[in-house]
């Protein structure tokens, strides 16, 4: 029997698979005290996007034996002190694809459409019709900046609805680029030189930090391939961190950019940046994943891979595979 906290909530379906599994299960909620968890005693920790296991978390609880986090981003684990503690690193890399795709194609809809603020004006008892011509997404290309499943995935329902494929991904074989009619480009300007609309999909790494600033975004050409005027938008549903907010409000101040729109913020829980009043900003937060079916796989998914860790099988998703040599 293995002693698993779970301080992010899962499924209660996963939980159980856990109990029957022989395995005692400890739910809470660190969300606004990680800076003093400590597992000592627990064997494995689940956790999602709120928890830190910081190096502190990690030295404090030497009977770990794996983190699993319930998602497929790792930046809030110190995956360097985890390896060096001898600790497995696991994630669900697949389990959330299409909530995320879904909602990425929702905020990108919302924005060109101007679905926010037409809700907005609405609320305030107000018909500005005139004032909401949108554009289409047909004609125009749209860049990702990585291109892993999530973003072809997106890419897919961005084709159907007829734009042109551009991509950032120094780690893609060009074979899949290919497969998916995407042009794969070696320097991320191009990307954004390209494209007037900018999906970011990638890790959250020393070299994609602030990767979207204003150098980038000066880059893009607010004409479509179809010659309309549809101005430059951005939409971000990977980590926060890769897009510079600051950088993104002054061009929404000035123009650069019409729209932007993020599922995910440098610091979070984030209710104070002033992006977040600017009427061509609008978010969620950090609900990606958030949805029934995908939460239900990612619980599946974790609880299988736990229970086959301790009856003594290797992780497909570990993520610091140098800890298994």
């Amino acid at each position: 029997m293995a002693r698993i906290a779970v301080t992010d909530g899962m499924a209660e379906k996963a939980v159980q698979m856990l109990q029957d599994a022989g395995h005692e299960v400890t739910l809470f909620d660190v969300t606004n005290n990680h800076h003093d968890l400590s597992l000592d005693g627990y064997d494995a920790v689940v956790i999602r996007s709120a928890t830190k296991m910081t190096s502190e978390v990690i030295r404090s609880s030497p009977s770990l034996r794996l983190i699993g986090r319930a998602g497929v981003g790792v930046d809030n684990i110190d995956v360097n002190a985890a390896s060096s503690a001898g600790i497995l690193v696991c994630n669900t890399p697949s389990s959330s694809t299409q909530s995320v795709v879904e909602l990425t194609i929702g905020h990108l809809l919302a924005s060109i459409r101007k679905i926010p603020i037409a809700d907005r004006d609405l609320r305030n008892a107000k018909w500005t019709k005139r004032s909401l011509k949108g554009t289409e997404l047909s004609g125009k290309s749209i860049g990702f900046i990585g291109f892993g499943r999530i973003a072809q995935g997106v890419g897919r329902v961005a084709k159907a609805f007829g734009m042109h494929l551009h991509a950032y991904d120094p780690y893609l074989p060009s074979e899949i680029a290919n497969e998916e009619q995407c042009e794969l480009h070696d320097d991320v300007e191009d990307v954004f030189r390209k494209c007037t609309h900018i999906a970011i999909h990638c890790n959250l790494t020393d070299e994609t930090h602030h990767l979207v600033n204003s150098r980038t975004l000066s880059l893009m050409p607010k004409v479509g391939t179809d010659g309309i005027e549809c101005g430059n938008h951005l939409v971000s549903c990977a980590r926060g961190g890769i897009v510079n907010e600051d950088d993104a409000l002054k061009a929404l101040e000035d123009g650069t950019l019409s729209s932007c729109a993020l599922d995910v913020f440098e610091n979070e829980p984030e209710t104070n940046h002033p992006i977040l009043n600017h009427p061509n900003f609008h978010g969620s937060p950090h609900i990606g994943a958030a949805t029934y079916e995908a939460q239900s796989r990612i619980g599946f998914e974790m609880a299988t891979l736990l229970i086959d860790f301790f009856n003594g099988k290797t992780p497909k998703s570990v993520v610091n595979k140098d800890v298994l040599n």
